[in-house]
């Protein structure tokens, strides 16, 4: 899957970068007529509802990522009143909070335990301390004027954590990363500003709105999205047959013979070929959408076409599944099929579906499997509208598929049964 495409970029910026762009219009256009003190209990608010968040979501990341932004205004607030402490304090605050930012981003989420936040906390008391004492011996600036000049190096920090932070976005397409990345740049415009309050205070207000937001719009992922395939999931499915209108067609997908598989190679091996086999469900073409609705089951939307119009895609679909070459791993491969399969191997003289697979599993030099699907697809008509009976209709073609040999697209229609033989369409 490509790394620019619409759904990565959207992710990234939404909502992240949004909200600071609302915060640095806002900052610009002089429509914030807000005093400074309504401001900074905008800040404590934000700052509350993130970690009230944090608590309830157990998000260790996000609570570390806020007790880095307040000690970080609360440090700069501290030295405005002492100006000639001002530049030092915004210097020690950018490298730090970026830094932090950076090594937050690397940590696993082990959620609000001891052992995940002790650690931490103390290294940020530490880090206080050092601050405090680095302050005090720095030398004195005057006449900073109302935004504070960072230092070239501080700049070179700061950029290579956002960079840093954006090629993680990529590898890792979380809403943590993205907020980690959109959080780290409001403070930097803070702190940039640490002499003018109303910006200042916007900038760290926005700061707390966009780790905060990253726990909805996470827990928002964990519920529309398979977090094994990165598939929209069931419910993602369900909410898209509400906008479905005529016409309309979808097709059921499934694994052929994916539970022997899964059982004579292990639930990791399994994993993977889930994994290829959503992979190149994610590119079908023809304007699909496919979704995981569960197991080795996947569903694929085509709004706006007929069953003519989808089947040579799905035939492309299926053609691309069997050609994918699929390497196993050697420590994956379980060389005694699990459970009743293996109490009763001995006894077993009547070939069943799947030998091939367990003939594969006993030879040690094979170390490439072919992975294939079968698809029943099926088309909204005048006669027959609703979304339900369509998926129904799809899953009876399905079910032809697998009684007509698997690897093979079937097409259900009121008036006929039409097939699509594994030889494929030119």
């Amino acid at each position: 899957m490509g790394i620019w495409n619409q759904t990565a970029l959207k992710s990234l910026i939404v909502p992240g970068g949004i909200v600071l762009l609302v915060a640095f219009g806002l900052t610009y256009s002089g429509w914030l007529t807000l005093p400074v003190p309504a401001l900074s209990f905008l800040y404590y608010c934000a700052l509350g509802l993130g970690v009230l968040l944090a608590w309830r979501f157990h998000s260790s990341r996000i609570l570390l990522s806020l007790a880095v932004i307040f000690l970080a205004q609360q440090g700069v607030s501290l030295s405005i009143a002492q100006p000639p402490f001002v530049l030092a304090t915004v210097t020690a605050a950018a490298i730090l909070v970026s830094t932090n930012f950076v090594l937050i981003a690397l940590m696993h989420e082990r959620g609000l335990t001891r052992e995940a936040l002790v650690p931490s906390l103390v290294f940020l008391f530490l880090q206080c301390l050092t601050v405090t004492v680095f302050c005090g011996a720095a030398p004195r600036a005057r006449n900073l004027g109302p935004w504070v000049p960072i230092p070239q190096y501080v700049l070179v920090v700061a950029a290579s954590a956002c960079i840093f932070l954006c090629v993680r976005f990529w590898l890792t397409r979380k809403p943590v990363d993205a907020a980690l990345l959109w959080s780290l740049c409001s403070v930097l415009l803070a702190l940039h500003q640490a002499g003018t309050g109303r910006a200042s205070m916007t900038y760290w207000s926005a700061a707390a709105c966009i780790l905060g937001a990253s726990i909805v719009e996470n827990s928002y992922l964990l519920a529309y999205h398979d977090e094994l395939t990165s598939l929209p999931s069931r419910r993602a499915f369900k909410d898209a047959l509400l906008r479905l209108k005529e016409p309309y067609s979808i097709a059921m997908a499934d694994i052929d013979h994916f539970k022997r598989f899964n059982d004579t190679y292990g639930h990791e091996t399994g994993d993977q070929v889930l994994r290829l086999v959503a992979a190149n469900l994610a590119h079908v073409t023809g304007g699909g959408q496919a979704y995981r609705c569960g197991g080795e089951e996947f569903t694929i939307v085509f709004p706006g076409k007929t069953t003519g119009e989808v089947v040579e895609h799905l035939e492309r679909l299926r053609q691309a599944v069997e050609a994918a070459e699929f390497r196993m791993r050697g420590d994956d491969r379980r060389q005694v099929p699990r459970g009743p399969d293996r109490r009763n191997q001995r006894s077993r003289t009547r070939a069943g579906k799947g030998d091939v697979i367990r003939r594969l599993a006993a030879e040690r030099t094979s170390e490439i499997l072919s992975v294939t699907i079968s698809i029943g697809v099926a088309s909204a008509t005048r006669e027959k509208s609703n979304p339900e009976a369509i998926v129904q209709a799809a899953d009876k073609a399905l079910y032809r598929a697998k009684e007509n040999g698997r690897n093979r697209v079937e097409t259900f229609s009121a008036g006929r049964r039409t097939r699509v033989k594994a030889a494929g369409i030119a």
